[in-house]
């Protein structure tokens, strides 16, 4: 009997019932998260409340280790997680899939560092951002000295990663087994970095993706790690086999179908009641709106089908106890890729159907609207993916470290 079933069971016995899945705990929270939304962009962070509420479902702790208090999610049931708190408000959705990716680093470094920062508080959140740093080579650890920008959610979190080019005590820079520079990421205390409010822009306001730097900062051996490597893993379970990467890729694109799925069902309910200027008939009486209403659901709902059957199909060979091949990543690539541009284009063609009611922040389109070109804009969103999974398809080399 697995450890799940037996805790299940024991649950029963003690007349509690067990939690539901995660897409269900965060379906839950949907009218809150809905309502904070205004705060949540004017505050450029996740208020207290919102807060309390994710970690109390214990959405922040879905994909570390269970040795440290958490779920091991597989990335499938991670995306519809990430789907529902995205229809509801889309900086909420993108801090917990940041903080979620971030975690799978516990999975990397000695228990005593991944109990300190995670398995000692519930509340325990990583945040990074991307940049460009240098780790010096000294006894027992490193001096690091760079700055990194987009750290999406941390106004919530505890602990910083950076990640960092290496260079040996000779100035040489440390090279991997292909040639190209190693990243290895240093974890410290948030307040150990100095912060700039840089955070000016058009969507995902809410997630306070800021600006750190750190100059000679020392960060011990052990509070290193080189992520997505076989060698620093010390956790073997299914969802390590998985890269930091593919849990991004995929979570945003969840997100980007969730906030295009809150858009289309924006558009249904403004459908049944709106009758354009000069017309005596309400939208959905159009036979053009009801044909491109279908269009826009199938659209959605086959990139949606096509992410979860890719990242399932990929969980059952690693839960087999295989390693992810090149064909497994491409097609991950390919399938969030492509529900982040298909999401966008339903997206757009509902905040465009509705018109100028679309324009007010007094409706459920325009925050949408920005925050789901924000998410498009990442790079997980990068159109050049798939010219290297397209590479892959026709027997050319792809770059693998965009797969």
């Amino acid at each position: 009997m697995s450890a799940t079933v037996v805790e299940a069971a024991d649950s029963i016995r003690r007349g509690v019932r067990p939690p539901p899945d995660a897409a269900s705990r965060a379906r839950a929270l949907a009218p809150l998260l809905e309502a904070a939304a205004p705060r949540i962009e004017a505050r450029r962070r996740l208020p207290e409340d919102v807060l309390a509420a994710l970690h109390a479902a214990g959405l922040f702790r879905t994909l570390l280790p269970r040795a440290y208090g958490g779920e091991e999610l597989d990335p499938a049931s991670h995306v519809l997680m990430l789907e529902e708190v995205a229809a509801a408000d889309a900086s909420a959705a993108w801090c917990l899939g940041q903080g979620t990716g971030c975690s799978m680093a516990a999975a990397y470094v000695e228990p005593a560092v991944a109990r300190a920062v995670w398995g000692d508080d519930p509340r325990a959140v990583l945040a990074w951002g991307m940049g460009g740093a240098v780790a010096k080579v000294v006894e027992g650890g490193y001096r690091v000295s760079g700055r990194w920008q987009f750290a999406s959610g941390h106004g919530h979190a505890a602990w910083m990663g950076g990640h960092c080019r290496v260079q040996e005590p000779d100035g040489t820079i440390r090279l991997g087994p292909d040639g190209q520079p190693v990243e290895r990421t240093m974890l410290f205390r948030h307040d150990a970095a100095a912060w700039t409010a840089a955070w000016d822009v058009i969507g995902l306001r809410g997630t306070g993706s800021d600006t750190y730097a750190v100059e000679g900062l020392f960060v011990p051996e052990a509070c290193s790690l080189q992520r997505d490597t076989d060698a620093e893993r010390r956790v073997d379970a299914p969802l390590y086999r998985f890269s930091t990467t593919h849990l991004y890729a995929s979570g945003f694109a969840g997100v980007s179908l969730g906030i295009a799925r809150g858009l289309l069902d924006a558009f249904v309910a403004l459908a049944r009641d709106k009758t354009p200027r000069a017309s005596a008939a309400t939208l959905r009486d159009s036979a053009a709106v009801q044909r491109q209403t279908a269009e826009a659901v199938a659209t959605l709902r086959s990139a949606r089908a096509f992410l979860l059957e890719t990242l399932r199909g990929c969980w059952d060979h690693a839960r087999s106890g295989g390693r992810l091949t090149l064909d497994h990543r491409a097609a991950i690539r390919l399938a969030a890729t492509s529900a982040i541009h298909r999401a966008r284009e339903v997206g757009d063609w509902a905040y465009t159907e509705a018109g100028a009611t679309a324009i007010f922040e007094s409706q459920p389109f325009e925050r949408r609207f920005r925050d789901l070109h924000a998410a498009g804009q990442q790079v997980q969103g990068r159109a050049s993916h798939l010219e290297e999974v397209g590479r892959h398809l026709l027997g050319l080399p792809p770059n693998p470290r965009f797969l």
